[in-house]
């Protein structure tokens, strides 16, 4: 009832488819002259870490455009307004963003959407998350869920007796098991991830400093966190030193959201600008790079915030271990490297403008990418995943087809 094919171009309903928490920053001089903040200012921890907000019926998604001075949750009723909120980043990260557009379609269907009958049940739903797919095409996560819950729903319509109510129960089922799943997975992601670091980084023991890139926290998922989720289980094992956490130009993901989760856990943490990083690795120490992914391949290179390509660079260049924290629903095994990923290109505006205002000339001509692609080979640590962490050459052999993108499915 609903071709594979239905991803790629159909028209929609819904439309075309198309100051920050103080921390302390380094003083000059030699490591141990560091100051990393331990909490900032506290008025921070009025605000929430949950960035969703689910009960059947009703989904709600905190603002992430107005942290950290305002904390506003904002109510998605349908797909069209997830759309929306996905493609002004309102809400941003591979796992939430596929969260919030499948809980969208459940938010649809519970009100009644879709029908009647189960053809017409089943074209709803594949048009609907045809189109979210459409909103932010580079992290595969939403592609994913779009495939298996399309199938899901066709299969559902074929069985004996099937009745729409029936199919429509099992669809916002499946949303509402996924947003556990994603909770689950990223804490198997921190505690597997803080292990094989401090083998790596500390077997001796002592505590480890982190570099980290973008947002990759609560804000990001379900909860708890990828690349965050492992300093989180660093810092709960008490083997945290501090994290370095990047600016993350132009849209300060790293200034407005990581900063603001670290304040919030009182976990100790440096904001640099993204043009430090290779210094704080020369001079302060640093044990290993975590970074997420938005998209990782069957050869192992990544597609993640830019400004993450570099990061591995100096990292290889310091003998830093590399590491890559993901889900294995972000791991696309049907494109065999990198050069295969479609890179998201955003507005000029948000690198000539901040909150509205213009701070560069006029004139100058812009190129913003959201992504960048890191080689395999710099990924030194591993890729940590809810199943294991591998390295890039492991990848195929330890997820198979079950994670590719048009293969089987578990």
């Amino acid at each position: 009832m609903c071709a594979r094919s239905s991803f790629r171009e159909r028209s929609h309903p819904w439309g075309p488819g198309l100051a920050p928490c103080a921390l302390s920053g380094p003083a000059s001089g030699a490591r141990g002259q560091l100051s990393p903040g331990s909490g900032g200012d506290r008025g921070c921890n009025s605000m929430t870490l949950e960035a969703i907000r689910y009960s059947r019926g009703s989904l709600q998604i905190l603002d992430q455009l107005l942290l950290p001075q305002q904390s506003r949750y904002e109510a998605v009723g349908s797909v069209r307004q997830a759309w929306e909120a996905i493609r002004a980043m309102k809400v941003r990260g591979a796992p939430a963003i596929a969260l919030v557009g499948c809980l969208s379609l459940a938010v649809e269907l519970q009100a009644g959407a879709g029908g009647p009958g189960l053809a017409a049940l089943v074209a709803f739903v594949c048009d609907a998350l045809s189109f979210l797919v459409t909103a932010r095409p580079t992290a595969v996560n939403m592609a994913r869920a779009a495939r298996d819950l399309a199938d899901l729903a066709a299969q559902e319509a074929e069985r004996e007796g099937a009745t729409e109510e029936a199919v429509r129960e099992r669809v916002i089922r499946w949303t509402e098991d996924m947003l556990a799943k994603d909770l689950r997975d990223n804490r198997s992601i921190g505690d597997l991830g803080a292990h094989h670091l401090l083998e790596r980084a500390a077997p001796q023991g002592g505590k480890v400093i982190v570099l980290t890139h973008c947002n990759t926290g609560a804000l990001a998922t379900a909860g708890y966190g990828t690349a965050l989720g492992v300093i989180r289980s660093l810092h709960s094992l008490g083997r945290l030193e501090y994290a370095f956490c990047t600016e993350t130009r132009p849209y300060n993901q790293g200034a407005r959201l990581t900063a603001f989760e670290f304040v919030y856990e009182q976990i100790p943490a440096t904001l640099i600008a993204d043009s430090m990083a290779a210094a704080a690795m020369a001079h302060y120490g640093v044990s290993a790079v975590v970074v997420g992914a938005d998209r990782v391949v069957a050869n192992g290179d990544t597609a993640n915030k830019v400004g993450t390509y570099q990061l591995a660079i100096a990292a290889k260049h310091h003998g830093i271990p590399f590491y890559v924290a993901a889900p294995s629903s972000s791991c696309d095994l049907h494109l065999k490297t990198g050069r295969e990923i479609i890179i998201e290109e955003r507005p000029g505006q948000e690198l000539t403008h901040v909150n509205g205002v213009r701070i560069a000339a006029p004139g100058i001509g812009v190129w913003n990418p959201a992504f960048d692609v890191t080689p395999h080979d710099l990924i030194t640590g591993g890729i940590i995943t809810e199943l294991g962490v591998f390295a890039p050459e492991e990848l195929r052999a330890a997820l198979g087809a079950t994670v590719a993108l048009d293969g089987p499915q578990k």
